[in-house]
């Protein structure tokens, strides 16, 4: 007779709302243990509300959690905690004046205790880190680190924990495909030992591969479910979308003239991120150069020296044919750059402003939205509201503060800001992080639509697929060194995973004595 599974986890009725909005609606579904579960929705779909009430980060309106059969407390994460549940955040919740070290173990033990045991806590951490494939170092001050960085401290702080429920909010966004796979051998020999685990990505072939079982959100209601085994992404895609979705058509295009021109470009380290070293880069009309690289190898570098927020310590910035003598944000900007900024909350967006604030915020000098020193609020909320309607950003109007937004939404204002400017340079700095699979294909339709029009387009992301899925030429970047040009096409992921690892610039110095 076959032994019925144990359930980890049970949510029963789950509703919560935020004044009119209904985040959930009356969910309910549980996970066994040992079983990986997927929880998919598009962007707003409640999937993070629903996991912070898991969590005890919010309080249900109505509702029950129960892990291996003890109900917990509402609104209690200490008690989640203690009943095994860990979480890694879409958005991260660390103390950057802190060492990982002492992100990692705070709440374990106390901070300023002399019995820490820090000798031990730093071996636990390295052994875990080098398990996973996790690699930061312990002493490292958190505000110096990456984004990749700081989402791998993350899961390293409920893996340190010894969790038996493990909730994963877009855990791979920042890892390249190798560290992906060693991630999920990882999570596969844990859930052996009875690990459970929700899933939440909007990578549906990670899904596929991860997941033994998949429920589906729309609208904050639980509207469907399946076992992986008997579906397929397309499949989950139309339950996630309620229609089909389908990405753009790519067609080739002859660049045009260069726009701007790096040439032999270095900027200096700050803390453990590298500078760029000796890089040279050209960005052409009617091109889409993708820059590939693990996260915290020069990919902020470039991207703040493009918009402005970095100066070169060696080499020249060429803009249009003249080379720039002094090279600020304001100049970035005035000289049609437009940016999507990696962190949408640190440097994409004003928190406390309304959605009407956050879509001038770096046009409200314009004649469009001044006037003889005065803001035209109309022009601005016509805008905005033109944003939300065209972006499908999901939200009660444009005088919304920002802040309340999932980061999807958030993430589709910004785009709306910068391609409806009709930019000559955009700078796509993980454009569609976060983002569900219909927005995905929407966005990528844009950027497009743009290089079609003629724009210059720098796309950083540490999705290798998008990468090759959208790029014209690729570069790699590593510890702030640039490789040559790789047209669409010519490199398999595994080749371009050589280059991100440094191994190809090595063989590539090799060769060339």
């Amino acid at each position: 007779m076959e032994k019925k599974p144990v359930e980890a986890l049970r949510l029963n009725e789950i509703t919560k709302r935020f004044g009119e909005l209904i985040a959930n609606d009356a969910v309910s579904f549980s996970v066994s243990q040992g079983e990986v579960v997927a929880l998919l929705g598009e962007n707003g779909a409640g999937k993070t509300t629903l996991m912070n009430i898991l969590f005890g980060q919010y309080t249900a309106d109505s509702g029950t959690v129960s892990v291996f059969g003890q109900t917990l407390p509402p609104g209690n994460s200490r008690a989640a905690l203690e009943a095994g549940v860990g979480m890694v955040h879409q958005h991260f919740t660390l103390a950057d004046n802190l060492t990982v070290q002492e992100n990692i173990t705070l709440g374990v033990n106390p901070l300023f205790s002399a019995s820490l045991g820090k000798a031990a806590a730093r071996a636990r951490i390295v052994e875990l880190s080098e398990r996973f494939q996790l690699s930061v170092l312990p002493e490292a001050r958190v505000a110096n680190l990456s984004v990749g960085e700081r989402q791998r401290v993350e899961i390293l702080k409920a893996l340190y924990r010894d969790v038996r429920v493990l909730i994963l909010d877009e855990p791979t966004a920042v890892l390249t495909p190798q560290e992906t796979d060693d991630l999920f051998a990882t999570l596969r020999q844990a859930t052996a030992n009875g690990l459970s685990i929700i899933f939440i990505s909007h990578k549906l072939h990670e899904v596929m591969e991860i997941a033994d079982r998949v429920v589906v959100l729309r609208h904050g209601k639980l509207t469907g479910g399946a076992r992986t085994k008997d579906t397929d992404k397309h499949a989950l895609a139309a339950m996630m979308m309620g229609t089909e979705t389908t990405p753009p058509d790519i067609a080739t295009t002859s660049p045009g003239k260069t726009l701007i021109y790096l040439q032999n470009v270095t900027t200096p380290d700050i803390g453990n991120a590298p500078g760029l070293k000796s890089v040279s880069l050209a960005l052409r009309s009617a091109q889409i150069i993708g820059l590939a690289g693990v996260s915290g190898n020069g990919q902020t570098a470039m991207a703040e020296l493009i918009a402005g927020m970095r100066i070169p310590s060696e080499g020249r910035i060429i803009l249009r044919g003249e080379t720039v003598a002094a090279w600020s944000p304001r100049t970035a900007v005035q000289s049609g750059i437009a940016r999507i900024p990696e962190d949408r909350h640190k440097t994409g967006t004003i928190s406390d402003f309304d959605l009407t604030e956050n879509a001038i915020l770096e046009r409200y000098t314009s004649s469009t939205f001044s006037r003889n020193g005065w803001l035209n609020w109309r022009a601005a909320r016509g805008f905005a509201d033109e944003i939300i309607e065209k972006y499908d950003v999901r939200c009660p109007g444009a005088d919304t503060t920002i802040r309340l937004l999932s980061g999807g939404n958030m993430q589709k204002l910004i785009l709306g800001r910068v391609l409806e400017a009709d930019p000559q340079i955009i700078l796509a700095n993980q454009p569609v992080r976060g983002l569900d699979i219909g927005a995905v294909n929407y966005v990528h339709g844009q950027l497009l639509a743009a290089r079609d029009r003629g724009a210059a387009v720098l796309l950083i992301s540490e999705d290798l697929d998008e990468i090759m899925a959208l790029s014209d030429v690729i570069h790699v970047i590593a510890d702030g060194r640039l490789s040559p040009g790789f047209e669409r096409g010519s490199m398999s992921p595994a080749e371009l995973g050589i280059w991100m690892a440094g191994q190809g610039f090595d063989e590539a110095v090799v060769h060339a004595t």
